[in-house]
C-alpha cells in the first residue's frame, strides 16, 4: 500500500537519524514545505569539529539525565542543523512541517518558533514540558506521530 505523507516523511527522518553520531540518542528531523523537502537534521558535532564517537560524551562521563545541561554537550540538535542547512542554502521555512524522531527540546522548540515552522510531528518523548508550553504560546501545532 502506498503510504500516507506522514508515513512517508516519517520513514525519510528515520532514516536521517542513522548518520548521527551522538552515543545516548539518535535524532532526525526533516523541514516539508507543501510536500517537498526543504532540509533534513540529524544530531552531531559542528562541521570540522569531532564528533563524540572520537572524543567521548561528557553528558554521559558527569551522569547527566536525559534533558539537561544541554549547553555541555558537543553536538548540535537534529532540529537545530535542519534549520540552519535551510539557512545555509537560502531556503525559507516560514509556514512549514517539521518532522522529528523526538520531541524537541525547549532550545530548539525556540528556534523552531523564531524560524516561522507552524507544524511539529514528533514520534518518541522527551522530557521537556516547557518545550510543549512556548510551542502551544506561540500557536504552532504539534502533533505525536503514532504510526499506520
Amino acid at each position: 500500500m502506498r503510504p500516507s505523507w506522514d508515513e512517508y516523511f516519517m520513514s525519510i527522518v528515520e532514516l536521517v537519524k542513522t548518520r548521527s553520531t551522538c552515543l545516548r540518542r539518535q535524532v532526525g528531523a526533516l523541514i516539508v514545505k507543501d510536500k517537498r523537502i526543504l532540509a533534513s537534521g540529524y544530531n552531531g558535532a559542528p562541521v570540522g569539529c569531532k564528533h563524540c564517537a572520537e572524543v567521548g560524551c561528557l553528558r554521559e562521563e558527569l551522569g547527566v539525565p536525559s534533558g539537561q545541561r544541554h549547553e555541555i554537550c558537543r553536538a548540535t540538535h537534529a532540529e537545530q542543523n535542519a534549520i540552519a542547512q535551510a539557512a545555509y542554502s537560502g531556503t525559507c521555512v516560514k509556514d512549514s512541517v517539521m518532522y522529528v524522531t523526538a520531541q524537541p527540546c525547549v532550545l530548539c522548540a525556540k528556534l523552531a518558533i523564531n524560524a516561522g515552522i507552524s507544524k511539529i510531528i514528533f514520534k518518541g518523548d522527551y522530557p521537556d514540558r516547557l518545550a510543549m508550553e512556548l510551542l502551544q504560546e506561540a500557536g504552532i501545532r504539534v502533533l505525536k506521530y503514532e504510526g499506520p
